[in-house]
């Protein structure tokens, strides 16, 4: 059986090593896409989120962000499966993607 869960970035950068279940392995993996910047991880420069959108206007980015995380999570954890992407801008004018799975 199937369930949709809502996904954001990481803002504590807890990990967890053992995660209880396949589905929080799942959405951990998910959440740490969507949280790292692509080219910061020394091993593997390609996962991760393209940094150069932060210089595009809003309306670009998400297009941009939209693909980007569609693509990274169909590379690094095709186990979830997107159904929805939306974004919130805060007032500094950062763009928080949320990303809606189903595992």
């Amino acid at each position: 059986m199937s369930a949709t869960y809502e996904i954001k970035p990481v803002t504590d950068n807890r990990i967890s090593l053992a995660p209880e279940s396949e589905v929080a392995e799942i959405l951990q993996n998910v959440q740490t896409i969507i949280s790292t910047v692509r080219g910061s991880v020394p091993l593997d420069r390609e996962f991760g989120i393209d940094g150069r959108i932060i210089d595009m206007p809003i309306h670009q980015a998400q297009a941009h962000l939209s693909n980007d995380i569609f693509q990274q999570i169909k590379r690094y954890e095709p186990r979830a499966k997107i159904s929805d992407i939306s974004f919130t801008a805060t007032q500094n004018g950062a763009l928080i993607p949320k990303v809606m799975v189903t595992v």
